[in-house]
């Protein structure tokens, strides 16, 4: 299974990423704690490209690649922005960030996906979910 979504950055766009996901859960049967999971990870990247890569200017895009093969749902996602440094995310979970608003996004994603991969640049990451059909 191959899909591809090309969306604004816009953040009702969203809605969009939301029902690909109950899309894919549907069609590949993948278990409710499984959705939870890939819906939230998925919908904190798409929404950090949009608001924070492509600071929500709509002649950008994100695009988003959904790939399901070998047990494994790879999922791509990337902006039209300059990147970052993930390492440069302060660590929402010590005492001095726990009032901050910003960082939970890229901290949340990293506990619920089985593996977190940002391209050189930092426009893109790459998520990855193992066996997530039963």
């Amino acid at each position: 299974m191959l899909k591809k979504i090309r969306i604004e950055s816009k953040l009702a766009s969203l809605r969009v990423v939301e029902n690909t996901v109950d899309e894919i859960t549907c069609e590949l049967g993948i278990s409710y704690n499984n959705y939870g999971k890939i819906l939230i990870t998925l919908l904190e990247a798409v929404n950090n490209a949009i608001v924070h890569g492509n600071k929500l200017e709509p002649e950008k895009f994100v695009d988003i690649t959904i790939e399901f093969k070998e047990q494994k749902l790879k999922i791509k996602v990337k902006d039209e922005g300059p990147g970052f440094s993930p390492e440069s995310v302060p660590d929402p979970t010590i005492p001095e960030n726990i009032e901050e608003v910003n960082g939970r996004g890229v901290f949340i994603m990293s506990r619920l996906a089985d593996e977190i991969k940002y391209s050189r640049k930092g426009n893109s990451v790459t998520i990855v979910f193992n066996n997530v059909v039963s």
